[in-house]
């Protein structure tokens, strides 16, 4: 099964990020149940602040988990990853016009208006699932590299 599949599939029980972060998580000897644990609050924005997709926060992540840093590895290697971070933004931004969760939704999670628009309209399906598997498709992309 691939990255998007398993997102995907994970998605339809846990936010944008969980799915992300948790597809990739065995790859990097996460556990699964610690992935959704650090990654839950990232969904919505940012509890639904509507800031960073969840899905891009998570693939943040998984980039970081890739880098393979730690204590003492310094400064070339930081700029390293902040470098695929800016590509990676760059691609889905490319794709999307921005990487904030408010305009790619088109509504307000909060208000109880944005949020009946949001479920009358089916996003968590028809926009946040093809989020997710864009992030997917760009982090295999990546992570081959």
């Amino acid at each position: 099964m691939s990255h998007a599949e398993k997102a995907v599939n994970y998605h339809k029980d846990y936010n944008c990020a969980q799915a992300v972060l948790a597809a990739y998580a065995k790859d990097f000897g996460l556990d699964i149940d610690k992935a959704f644990q650090v990654s839950v609050g990232f969904g919505g924005g940012i509890a639904h602040l509507q800031e960073t997709c969840g899905a891009v926060s998570s693939s943040v992540a998984v980039l970081g988990l890739k880098s393979g840093y730690k204590e003492g590895d310094g400064r070339p290697k930081i700029d390293a990853v902040y470098d695929k971070v800016r590509s990676f933004t760059d691609e889905f931004k490319k794709v999307y016009g921005t990487i904030k969760c408010r305009d790619l939704l088109g509504c307000d999670l909060v208000s109880e208006e944005g949020h009946k628009f949001f479920v009358d309209n089916n996003l968590r399906v028809v926009k946040c699932r093809e989020y997710i598997k864009t992030c997917c498709g760009l982090l295999d992309k990546y992570l081959a590299e």
